[in-house]
């Protein structure tokens, strides 16, 4: 496998080196199933991007006047505006899931419900198996007589409680039992560390879209960031990106090139 990796400056400079580098390193597969079904699609055999400054504004690509392209996201996808009812930040960073949603990323990170040994760990107050912490309406809390974990609020106050040096806390989004889903969840995890009272992200994508997808999703993801590094009182970090899958797909090879003037 041919591991292909970046060194970036910031957001916009890792996606503008994937997007660059993926037109004469990528591979060309058949899709055999999930989106574009049929269709081919450029793809890294796996790819690693190290982002030393990902909090430099702004997140979203540079896109010159002369290319005559539209940027892949319009900051409003972001941070919500016209013609979108509900933001990216609001999609990573709440529990809300529409009708027809099998799943959202905020919905993993923010409402994951606590269930089957765990619960009965829970319930039996077992302090050998299960870390037992009052529902406090943040980190936990309570709908209909079942107990929902914040791993965002989680992880902030695990950070606070017992220190830094812990290699415990991930923020976890994929289940098991995705792989009966048809369309399941790209994002698997953002790994975190604190280091030199610094707050590092580690992020890994199963499958990644890489001319909309990356900007929007590391965009979202470094306002995560921000705001977990506020709350602790550390620094904003660096961020160290990783797919197996991270392509571009045939409608957007000609827009590549325009952006990378390549013929």
């Amino acid at each position: 496998m041919d591991i292909h990796k970046v060194q970036a400056r910031d957001l916009p400079d890792l996606w503008f080196q994937a997007v660059h580098d993926i037109l004469d390193r990528g591979r060309r597969f058949k899709i055999d199933r999930g989106s574009y079904a049929g269709q081919t699609r450029l793809e890294y055999d796996y790819f690693i991007g190290h982002v030393q400054h990902p909090g430099t504004q702004p997140l979203l690509p540079d896109i010159p006047a002369s290319c005559g392209i539209p940027n892949p996201v319009e900051e409003a996808y972001i941070y919500g505006g016209e013609g979108y009812e509900r933001s990216y930040i609001e999609y990573l960073m709440t529990g809300q899931k529409e009708t027809g949603e099998s799943y959202t990323y905020g919905e993993r990170l923010t409402r994951a419900p606590l269930t089957g040994d765990k619960l009965t760990w829970w319930e039996a107050g077992n302090a050998e198996i299960i870390d037992k912490r009052q529902i406090d309406g943040k980190a936990l809390f309570e709908e209909d007589g079942k107990i929902y974990l914040n791993q965002i609020e989680w992880i902030i106050q695990t950070y606070r409680q017992h220190g830094s040096r812990n290699n415990q806390m991930v923020l976890q989004v994929a289940h098991p039992t995705d792989l009966t889903l048809l369309d399941p969840p790209c994002l698997r995890s953002i790994d975190t560390r604190i280091q030199d009272k610094t707050l590092h992200f580690i992020v890994y994508f199963r499958s990644w879209d890489l001319w909309g997808g990356m900007p929007a999703n590391l965009a979202g993801i470094q306002n995560l960031k921000d705001y977990m590094a506020a709350e602790l009182g550390v620094k904003d970090g660096e961020m160290i990106v990783e797919s197996k899958g991270l392509h571009l797909y045939g409608y957007a090879e000609q827009l590549a090139k325009l952006r990378c003037l390549k013929g």
